[in-house]
């Protein structure tokens, strides 16, 4: 009891000002720029940065720098004390009528906020995947999509080539099962791949997979059909693998009539039609087949791709 007397007094002592508790009743909904709360209390920055300074140093508020500016909010990690005495403070404060003034003021202020947002949005529509991509890289939206996939999943990279997908997916799942025919593809996934605890590099042909049956929950083909001899054997050997209830992507080219990849790039088949890949795939075991054009990238050389999920019969 005599230790949490002068924290409690301490606490009490800093939430005793009207001004500090109108600040933290906003910094504890929004973050807010020192300017943003003189306007909203409508009180001189002076007086609103000596109140802040006060918080601050009682564990209250923390700030991050925003440009030229610092953005306040209450601090993360208040003890259950101090928490239950600013619940009880807030109550009461709420129901003054300067609470209900500064709520009506902040409204304008982050409508200011969400209108240079939008002033931006309407200038930069034109160009805005071209900065996105400058700012960001152009996949980082498709590799934030890999959160989605559970993480209890034992994943078949078959076809893995040089292993970058099976490594883009390993912080994702349990288990990734990369698989690999070709000796100078598979050595290059193995120095890629060789650290990562949770991935399962195998050399082996897509017909005779050296998988058990019912292992994987997921199965990727990626530009790998195209290769093969018998597309319908590969499909049925990814079936045999899958869980029943489990799911199989491809991703592939559309049908083209580039017949020089044949010779240069021992392309085997000059892409698929998607009536081809529906049959083979209800004939390999598969129910809910989906089979969509993709986007062609602008700077792609490249005939159109295609990709088809579809779901291992139970």
């Amino acid at each position: 009891m005599s230790t949490a007397a002068p924290a409690i007094l301490g606490w009490m002592t800093s939430l005793a000002d009207p001004t500090r508790v109108r600040l933290l009743r906003l910094v504890e909904r929004h973050e807010l720029t020192v300017v943003e709360l003189c306007t909203v209390l409508q009180l001189p920055q002076s007086t609103v940065s000596r109140h802040l300074k006060v918080l601050a140093d009682d564990g209250w508020v923390e700030w991050r720098p925003e440009g030229t500016s610092r953005l306040y909010h209450m601090a993360d990690g208040l003890p259950p004390a101090a928490k239950r005495l600013w619940t009880l403070t807030r109550e009461q404060m709420s129901q003054a009528l300067a609470a209900e003034q500064d709520d009506q003021r902040l409204a304008p202020v982050l409508a200011e906020r969400q209108s240079r947002s939008q002033a931006f949005f309407s200038t930069a529509a034109g160009k805005w995947d071209k900065l996105r991509r400058e700012l960001f890289g152009e996949r980082f939206d498709v590799l934030g999509l890999l959160a989605l996939f559970d993480s209890t999943w034992r994943v078949g990279d078959l076809g893995c080539g040089t292993g970058q997908t099976s490594e883009m997916l390993a912080p994702y799942v349990r288990k990734v099962i990369a698989v690999e025919s070709s000796a100078a593809m598979f050595k290059a996934a193995k120095t890629r791949l060789g650290d990562l605890d949770n991935v399962e590099l195998h050399r082996g042909d897509l017909h005779a997979l050296p998988v058990d049956d019912g292992t994987l929950d997921v199965a990727l083909l990626h530009l790998v059909l195209h290769h093969v001899a018998e597309p319908p054997a590969v499909l049925a050997e990814a079936a045999r693998a899958l869980v029943p209830g489990g799911r199989i992507l491809l991703i592939d080219m559309q049908r083209h009539e580039r017949r020089e990849y044949q010779q240069q790039m021992g392309h085997v088949w000059l892409g698929f039609e998607p009536e081809q890949l529906t049959g083979w795939l209800k004939d390999a075991g598969f129910t809910d087949v989906r089979v969509h054009p993709l986007p062609a990238e602008p700077a792609a050389k490249g005939p159109a791709l295609l990709s088809a999920v579809a779901v291992r019969r139970k």
